[in-house]
């Protein structure tokens, strides 16, 4: 099977969608895949092999987005020729959505497989693209098969005309890595490495610091809780600024701690070091990070927006809050740090389901044999 990926961004520029990317091909060894990316920094090699995936990157500086959607379709007729691809494969409807409808339009017969990561607000999205509207919606349209990280974006893309066949498979989790021990002496350390007192109670939230993360609202909300509530955030972002402007307005900066990006394989000291973790997001595609806290054994706080509620049920798996409320957040909050007989309660069954639901094995055999075999007839063994 020789697959052609379309993604606007790859390692070492990497989000959820990247990863998962990542960690799929790694486990499809069998499989020959080739992705067109851009070259963002513009210091990146033009070619290359990342795991089970060579790359070609295209492009470079702050225009290379609005050029991909030609540029990637260009590269991708040129690598077809050398390669014959069984089939595409656009990470997210956007530019490269853009680039992989074109590769359709010039390779009809070549079956194009979409996958759906969008974490922005719905209506965010729509807005940005109003002016070339019916050409957007021609992405769901041409598509063969759609995947959806969530029931929310399946949805979407139902609505967007996919006539395709819709397939829910989430994103997954190195559970072995989140369900990790740490000893009593390690954490401990740890903990003081990070200035924990007796008796601190650690919010913590791995995001990328954006308006829709709600991350003003845990801030605002330290001032409905105790002094002993601190705030961990790990994550870099264009709100950084904005946010430590409001932690010193609210007079609250001693309880909050930018800690910046944090490598992916150390994250796990931290949850474990920490209470509960939270993201109030205004809207959400999936959130990894939910279930990697919840793998964790670390109680969740989420609204129930966008594809949150495929894997949280209140008060079950995890906890809801209202979405832009701080007063909420708040008294969540202080219910989850009070009531142990239910914090436990829900962290375990939250570690089951992240244990049998979203283990990245699992999903990739999900991957496998509902979307690639059906489209390609490609079998792994």
């Amino acid at each position: 099977m020789k697959i052609l990926i379309f993604s606007v961004a790859y390692f070492p520029f990497v989000g959820g969608a990247e990863v998962a990317v990542k960690e799929l091909t790694d486990r499809m060894p069998d499989g020959e895949f080739h992705m067109i990316t851009i070259n963002h920094d513009g210091r990146q090699l033009a070619e290359e092999r990342v795991g089970n995936v060579l790359v070609y990157r295209v492009g470079s500086g702050r225009l290379a987005r609005y050029a991909f959607p030609f540029l990637g379709a260009w590269k991708g007729l040129s690598l077809h020729r050398q390669k014959n691809f069984d089939a595409t494969w656009s990470i997210m409807a956007s530019y490269s959505g853009f680039a992989a409808l074109f590769f359709k339009y010039l390779r009809p017969r070549v079956p194009f497989i979409l996958t759906l990561q969008e974490g922005d607000p719905i209506s965010h999205m729509l807005k940005h693209v109003w002016y070339i509207y019916p050409l957007f919606r021609q992405i769901f349209k041409k598509a063969d098969s759609i995947q959806a990280i969530s029931k929310y974006l399946a949805d979407f893309g139902k609505r967007m005309g996919g006539r395709g066949t819709i397939e829910v498979i989430p994103n997954g989790v190195d559970v072995s890595l989140f369900s990790r021990r740490f000893s009593p002496d390690d954490l401990e350390e740890f903990k003081n490495k990070l200035g924990k007192n007796l008796g601190d109670v650690f919010l913590i939230t791995t995001s990328r610091l954006v308006k829709k993360n709600g991350l003003a609202d845990v801030i605002l909300a330290l001032k409905f809780l105790p002094p002993n509530f601190k705030f961990l955030i790990l994550g870099i972002g264009e709100l950084e600024h904005d946010l430590r402007k409001i932690a010193e307005k609210k007079k609250v900066s001693d309880r909050v701690r930018f800690l910046g990006q944090v490598s992916h394989t150390e994250i796990p000291k931290y949850l474990a070091a920490s209470d509960i973790f939270i993201r109030p997001s205004l809207s959400e595609g999936m959130g990894n990070s939910f279930i990697e806290a919840m793998a964790s054994g670390v109680p969740v706080v989420a609204t129930a927006v966008g594809g949150i509620p495929d894997f949280i049920e209140n008060g079950k798996t995890g906890f809801f809050c209202e979405v832009g409320d701080p007063k909420n957040i708040a008294e969540v909050v202080t219910t989850v740090a009070e009531d142990g007989m239910l914090r436990a309660d829900v962290t375990a069954r939250a570690k089951e389901v992240a244990a049998t639901g979203y283990d990245w094995d699992f999903i990739a055999k999900s991957m496998r044999e509902r979307v690639f075999e059906p489209v390609v007839g490609f079998r792994v063994y």
